[in-house]
């Protein structure tokens, strides 16, 4: 069975086409600047990278133009449509009545429509990847994964804000979390390399990317995580500030004359290390060379505070783990991060070995921590696309 994972934004379609019997992935690109000129094709198979220019003017296209690829004689994948039997698509939050994937129907379409406000940056785009999915091949099957699965074991305790109750019995706000299937994923594989059952295991999973949060995991399951009610909330990020006191924008607002959605607007977009350093740069890999300039330094050292101290209350309140897992692009190719973030940590039975997290190897799952350390620290590829189609092979069979 062939599954194409779809993660839709805004103006772009990532896919990645895999073959579920031998999980490899046999094709996998992204389609960028949908509807916004220039638009292109990245297109990875057989070994092979291409690109290919064409205006595209909204996601159906983009579909039919990276299907088409598909089925091209010459670096093509796959003989017809026919070999392609699912679409696994990623939904970011819906709320709390789409935990568990689900199969995707006009009417669950419309549903999500309705609550595009849970993450109005991510969901409208998911909802036109799979508008045009059906569209094209009305008789395939296709599923929403929802980055907030994994956070459904979340107790009420841990995910309620200590706001009036109302606001959580009408508009259902409360801490949802994200990058579910990233931390799903590190958690199975950390139980492996344990030569333990997942539910036997409680771990501080770190996923960090541009966007990133951190998840205490107890018994292989959520128990807490970083972000919140919107990704926005948590540690600090590339252009996102994570925590900050709510008077903060109010104060803006009435300094400086901006609406609250210009402010949030701010914190989302221009914030974080971005917004720190102040020259436009974001990227871990240019901050690591510029470590000698004062305010790279600065923005880094707050990045890492941040993180050691979530990573702290997790311990905390796992009552000790097992292993910390670092994945996603900082946190699988930064050495200096993972060396700050885990130095002073040694109390806590925490000790990483300066070589093995230097010399760690990209791509590959690695123990970086010393053999004397009561807590493992593994460096741990996240792969969310075979999550995503896992369980759209799940959940079409569940059906059946």
């Amino acid at each position: 069975m062939k599954v194409l994972v779809i993660n839709a934004g805004s103006s772009s379609l990532k896919f990645q086409l895999i073959d579920m019997q031998t999980k490899e992935v046999v094709a996998k690109g992204n389609v960028e600047k949908i509807n916004e000129g220039g638009s292109f094709l990245k297109y990875k198979a057989k070994g092979q990278e291409y690109k290919f220019e064409k205006e595209i003017v909204n996601h159906s296209e983009g579909m039919e133009f990276l299907l088409e690829k598909l089925t091209d004689e010459k670096i093509g994948v796959v003989k017809s449509l026919d070999e392609i039997e699912a679409f696994g698509h990623r939904v970011v939050n819906v709320g709390e009545d789409y935990f568990d994937s689900t199969l995707v129907t006009p009417e669950i379409l419309e549903d999500f429509r309705l609550k595009v406000d849970f993450s109005p940056l991510h969901v409208p785009g998911a909802i036109c990847g799979m508008e045009a999915a059906m569209k094209i091949c009305p008789d395939k099957p296709n599923v929403a994964v929802f980055d907030i699965g994994f956070h459904k074991s979340i107790p009420e305790h841990i995910f309620k804000y200590a706001i009036p109750q109302k606001y959580y019995d009408v508009y259902k706000i409360r801490r949802y979390g994200a990058h579910g299937t990233s931390h799903y994923y590190v958690t199975q594989r950390c139980a492996d390399l344990l030569g333990k059952k997942p539910e036997d295991i409680n771990i501080v999973s770190c996923h960090l990317g541009s966007g990133a949060s951190i998840t205490a995991v107890k018994n292989g399951k959520s128990f807490d995580t970083s972000m919140g009610f919107t990704p926005l909330e948590g540690i600090m990020m590339n252009t996102r500030s994570g925590d900050i006191d709510p008077a903060v924008i109010e104060y803006i607002c009435n300094k400086e004359g901006k609406t609250v959605s210009e402010v949030v607007r701010m914190l989302n977009k221009q914030s974080g290390l971005l917004g720190v350093i102040g020259t436009g740069m974001a990227d871990m890999r240019d901050i690591t060379e510029n470590l000698s300039d004062p305010n790279v330094k600065m923005a880094f050292d707050m990045y890492c505070h941040r993180i050691k101290k979530y990573i702290s209350a997790y311990m905390g309140v796992l009552g000790g783990a097992d292993a910390i897992v670092f994945t996603a692009g900082c946190g699988e190719h930064t050495p200096e991060l993972r060396e700050a973030v885990t130095e002073g940590l040694e109390f806590m039975g925490v000790e990483l070995d300066h070589d093995l997290n230097n010399s760690a190897p990209r791509g590959k799952e690695v123990l970086i921590s010393k053999p004397s350390s009561k807590v493992k620290i593994f460096v741990i590829p996240t792969d969310e696309e075979m999550v995503i189609a896992e369980e759209t092979v799940k959940t079409i069979n569940n059906l059946k």
